[in-house]
């Protein structure tokens, strides 16, 4: 490698970015790149109910020009414990009260510790994943307690954080309502059509229109003044 591709690799600005397919994490990859990351997404095969968000997340990344994605394959379904990971477990039509039963058991400290091993191997600073702590479900692993608490760990655990390059766990939707979150993605020139969202999409990514995601989607847009491309079943 010449030396000029050697400074360019260095100069170059890289985030590791947890996709989805859904309309959050979508809307996070646009503002990387908008702040001149290149982008490097990741998605997870762990059992989920459906594999439309995983079709979705490779339409986003394309669409988004990212420089590479890439699925890891989990057994989460393993596990259990979840109404997105256990088909014996219904997902919930109605609103309820505490934790739902889509929370899946430590699934963002799973995809983040992943996605900060990868971060390392690429020499990437920046962490981005897509929680918010405004229009959500309830997550635990969605609060801004849990992204700084494992930020602290990404630097205390890794070789890069030891040898004091450190790591980012950016979550820029954190403090956004769903509505202000689509605005910005329509500014950023996000195509919310590609998106998957609902717990329990058919085969070609129609949405149920009942399960909380659905929900929070369809308020969001209502209270944005934008049309939602979601195809329903």
């Amino acid at each position: 490698m010449t030396e000029s591709v050697l400074n360019q690799a260095t100069a170059e600005k890289r985030a590791v970015i947890l996709l989805s397919g859904g309309l959050d994490s979508a809307t996070v990859v646009a503002m990387a790149r908008a702040d001149g990351y290149s982008c490097y997404t990741m998605s997870f095969d762990y059992g989920q109910r459906h594999r439309a968000e995983l079709q979705a997340a490779e339409r986003v990344a394309r669409n988004l020009g990212v420089v590479e994605h890439k699925v890891i394959g989990l057994n989460l379904n393993g596990i259990g414990g979840s109404a997105l990971t256990d088909a014996s477990i219904d997902v919930p039509e109605a609103p309820s009260e505490g934790i739902p039963v889509t929370y899946v058991p430590a699934r963002n400290t799973v995809f983040l510790s992943l996605a900060l091993g990868w971060a390392e191997v690429l020499e990437a600073r920046d962490i981005f994943i897509g929680v918010n702590a405004v229009d959500y479900s309830g997550y635990p692993d969605c609060r801004p307690e849990f992204v700084e608490s494992f930020e602290r760990m990404a630097n205390l655990a890794t070789k890069a954080g030891v040898e004091g390059q450190g790591f980012r766990i950016q979550a820029p939707l954190q403090n956004l309502s769903k509505a202000e979150i689509i605005k910005a993605g329509v500014r950023l020139g996000v195509d919310y059509g590609l998106t998957v969202s609902c717990y329990q999409a058919d085969n070609d990514g129609r949405a149920c229109g009942k399960c909380d995601s659905c929900r929070l989607r369809a308020d969001g847009f209502r209270a944005a003044g934008i049309s939602d491309p979601t195809p329903y079943f």
